[in-house]
């Protein structure tokens, strides 16, 4: 892998990480173009790896929340008295959370950076999960703030997390459609998506670092890849938290749909190989 590869891939995880169009979608796609094994195991982990940057951009922007959710949590396990409080509760909710993807990231790893890396299931994920995220907008009330989250909120969206591990399907699209679908408001639903994926993406990254650094690629690419999608990342999830706000995630879903449409044109002319 060249510089020039790395780069691109680290503007594709940093752009896409925390959009809810699928970034291991985006950059299976881009690997392919690049002419890239798409499901060679160091290729896999490369891809994996890079989101330490895109991880370290949303710990800096969500610093102070986190910071204070930490504090709280710790305190409570001291103090009984401070259990009740909203921040310390919220520690447990991205602990319970985040533990369904852990487990099945784990249990399910050769599928996932197997078979499931094909462009057949990017482009399937990528249209069929659309329709759900519409869903979610028409359904969902989008009534309720992140200080009114409950720890089932938090379980059912870590549950539907796990399904992000198909290639296509989006983490934070599976999870702020999860929040959405529960009564959650944008925002909230999109906060809550960035921090269930801090320990998902850590896990991942640290998992898949051994078959980076022992694949063909090196360390350069994979230290340049991470730096840049750190940068991207940071105003990506800055934009996004702006965006929600104020408009429907719906403008995404037909975004998924087209570019889904598209690759399957492309494999059905046998413009591309699905692997």
């Amino acid at each position: 892998m060249s510089i020039w590869d790395a780069i691109i891939l680290g503007i594709v995880e940093g752009l896409t990480e925390f959009l809810p169009v699928s970034s291991t979608g985006h950059l299976t796609i881009a690997a392919k173009l690049l002419g890239q094994k798409i499901d060679d195991p160091a290729v896999t982990a490369f891809t994996a790896v890079i989101q330490f940057g895109a991880i370290a951009a949303v710990v800096l922007f969500m610093w102070k929340d986190i910071s204070r959710y930490a504090v709280a949590w710790f305190r409570g396990l001291r103090h009984p008295e401070y259990r009740g409080e909203f921040d310390h509760r919220m520690g447990w909710f991205v602990i319970v959370g985040s533990l369904p993807i852990c487990v099945i990231g784990f249990l399910a790893k050769d599928i996932i950076s197997g078979p499931l890396r094909s462009m057949w299931w990017v482009a399937g994920s990528l249209i069929v999960w659309s329709f759900f995220m519409v869903a979610a907008e028409k359904l969902g009330s989008k009534t309720r703030p992140l200080t009114r989250i409950t720890l089932i909120d938090a379980i059912v969206m870590g549950l539907i997390q796990c399904l992000a591990l198909i290639p296509g399907v989006s983490r934070s699209g599976a999870t702020i459609t999860a929040g959405l679908f529960r009564g959650l408001d944008r925002v909230a639903s999109t906060r809550m998506a960035f921090l269930l994926g801090i320990p998902a993406l850590v896990g991942a990254a640290v998992f898949e670092l051994k078959d980076a650094l022992g694949g063909d690629i090196g360390p350069v690419p994979l230290l340049v890849g991470t730096i840049v999608s750190f940068v991207v990342g940071y105003a990506s999830v800055a934009w996004l938290i702006r965006f929600v706000a104020k408009h429907s995630t719906s403008i995404f879903a037909f975004y998924r749909v087209l570019l889904g449409v598209v690759i399957l044109l492309l494999l059905a002319t046998s413009t591309i190989t699905a692997t």
